[in-house]
């Protein structure tokens, strides 16, 4: 499974931000699709979730503000940012959910999200 990150940049504090996640398999194969980020100095942290039957999770700090989404038609994950703030400042990774491990065993590159104040 490959993973393709981008739809990341600079952006205003209160700027709105889409990211994608090209999958090379169908999305529906995996059990789920996640966001994760990891700012400068800090450890990785789960940022939001899309699972096989479209039940969806976040982190606190992001509910209300980010939405995930899912086309299988395209086997394409989003993640729409509104209300950035500076500390959403981070290289996002998007990552599948092996169905046989229950681990996210696949990870993209990485898009960078810098918002400036």
């Amino acid at each position: 499974v490959q993973l393709q990150a981008s739809g990341g940049g600079l952006v205003q504090a209160g700027d709105s931000l889409r990211l994608s996640c090209a999958a090379s398999v169908r999305t529906s194969s995996t059990f789920a699709v996640g966001w994760w980020r990891q700012a400068p100095g800090k450890v990785r942290e789960f940022v939001a979730a899309i699972d096989w039957r479209d039940t969806t999770y976040y982190a606190d700090s992001v509910k209300g503000r980010f939405t995930i989404s899912i086309n299988n038609a395209k086997n394409t994950v989003y993640l729409q940012m509104n209300s950035l703030k500076p500390g959403d400042t981070a290289v996002y990774y998007c990552a599948a959910q092996n169905r046989a491990t229950m681990s996210y065993d696949y990870w993209g590159q990485g898009t960078l999200v810098t918002v400036s104040s």
